[in-house]
């Protein structure tokens, strides 16, 4: 099986993509292609959206990482990515897709507007990917880079401060999750790799780290994803991460 994975340096799908052909046992080579440029390389690889997490395998394609969990799962059934009670798999999947289209893009939005402001940490991203460009060229296209993303991204002010509200809520959710055993079990399911990676990804923000990493939420992602690439400093307003703050403290 030849198997090929599309993804971004940082990417949080991306990385749930690779950590779900880790589990299944299966091998692949990794392509890392640059933000905003890789919509076209995708295009030109013939793949049907412009997204990241892209899966050539054997030369068909598939894209998303749902549907990257679930052509895993056909192919290679053990070790599971869902569980096999009909009431806990439902579970399963309704988390999973809170990963994928409720989580997701404010982690993304938020991660975005902070780079625009600090965006040579974008660099941090990309430390091991192999990239194909001289470091100092990379370097130099950041700032560009990042207020490009931020815009397609629509992480604007307003955007951002509404996800940092609704960060909160979406925590506790992941909280309960564990709480009830729909994640965090011993064997690792489809949703905690939908999830694992984009708090992780929100973790690599030090303004937010601090009021995540010792809730059950942080602990599921730095055990699902101990290695994460990314460090951001501090640039986000303190007026709108004190909801988080607080809810931590309490």
């Amino acid at each position: 099986m030849q198997v090929r994975l599309y993804t971004i340096p940082g990417s949080h799908p991306g990385v749930s993509a690779q950590l779900m052909l880790r589990h299944k046992g299966i091998d692949f080579d990794r392509t890392d292609l640059i933000p905003v440029v890789s919509k076209g390389i995708l295009k030109a690889q013939r793949f049907p959206g412009v997204t990241v997490p892209a899966l050539k395998i054997d030369g068909r394609r598939v894209q998303g990482s749902r549907e990257i969990a679930r052509e895993l799962e056909r192919l290679r059934p053990e070790p599971p990515l869902f569980p096999a009670d009909p009431e806990l798999r439902t579970r399963v999947d309704e988390a999973e897709r809170f990963g994928d289209e409720d989580l997701q893009h404010p982690v993304r939005q938020i991660l975005w507007w902070a780079l625009r402001r600090q965006p040579r940490a974008m660099l941090s991203f990309s430390e091991g990917a192999p990239l194909g460009i001289p470091v100092a060229v990379a370097a130099r296209t950041t700032r560009p880079m990042a207020a490009l993303a931020a815009r397609l991204n629509q992480a604007g002010d307003e955007a951002v401060r509404a996800d940092l509200a609704a960060l909160p809520g979406m925590l506790q959710r992941i909280d309960d999750w564990i709480a009830e055993g729909v994640l965090g079990g011993e064997q690792p399911n489809a949703a905690d790799f939908q999830i694992a990676p984009s708090v992780r990804l929100a973790m690599s923000l030090r303004d937010l780290r601090p009021s995540i990493e010792a809730r059950p939420a942080g602990e599921l992602a730095l055990r699902v994803v101990p290695d994460f690439p990314g460090d951001v400093p501090p640039v986000l307003p303190a007026s709108w991460i004190e909801p988080l703050h607080s809810a931590a403290a309490a």
